[in-house]
């Protein structure tokens, strides 16, 4: 990467276990230059950065620590950066998790991921399209409840003042969450269609005005 001017760039970090090229070119369909970052100076020279991941809480956030990218993460948030966690990204963020056993998150919003209960006729994992109640926030105008795309069997199952989305799967849980200049969803807004576009474009261009 000698060369690299990474200045005014979208970071989508690179630990290992992320969707990575599928939220790269959602940014490029839109017009924006996003790059995938593997160290913690790209990090830092990142005007925005996103936290994607698939697979096991236990397994990410250990690569995360190796990598020191979650030290970039929590450097960003602390100095006001805008940073999208999405899926697997947005339980790290949280306090802790109980899907093997117990480990501790980043600790960004507060709470502790756990396994979806699901119900009657519902299969786990929650996987395919469902639809979402959403608030103003960096993501949402408030005004939409759009049908967007989730594959997970971990959830923020409370309902806490971070919450900007909610969702019904059996239970209601936390579909997105917002604080200051970091925002996060459970399902991917790169593989949800329209709104799920028009929330990256939210993101890419927020630029710290009040929601």
């Amino acid at each position: 990467m000698a060369g690299k001017t990474w200045e005014h760039q979208i970071g989508i970090i690179d630990y290992g276990m992320g969707n990575l090229r599928s939220v790269q070119k959602a940014f490029a369909y839109l017009g924006f230059s996003a790059d995938i970052i593997s160290d913690p100076a790209q990090a830092k020279a990142s005007s925005r950065l996103i936290l994607p991941g698939v697979g096991a809480f236990h397994d990410a956030i250990a690569r995360l620590r190796e990598t020191e990218m979650d030290k970039a993460v929590l450097e960003a948030a602390a100095a006001g950066k805008p940073i999208l966690g999405i899926c697997l990204g947005m339980q790290m963020m949280f306090s802790a998790s109980v899907e093997n056993g117990w480990d501790e998150g980043l600790g960004i919003f507060p709470g502790t991921i756990e396994r979806l209960q699901g119900g009657e006729g519902l299969k786990i994992p929650h996987m395919g399209w469902n639809t979402i109640e959403t608030k103003p926030s960096i993501l949402f105008t408030g005004e939409e409840r759009p049908a967007v795309y989730f594959v997970h069997s971990y959830c923020a199952s409370e309902v806490t003042e971070v919450t900007s989305a909610t969702c019904e799967y059996g239970q209601v849980f936390t579909a997105a969450v917002e604080r200051g200049n970091v925002c996060a969803t459970q399902f991917h807004p790169e593989k949800s269609g329209d709104a799920g576009l028009a929330m990256l474009r939210r993101f890419a261009t927020w630029e710290g005005e009040a929601c």
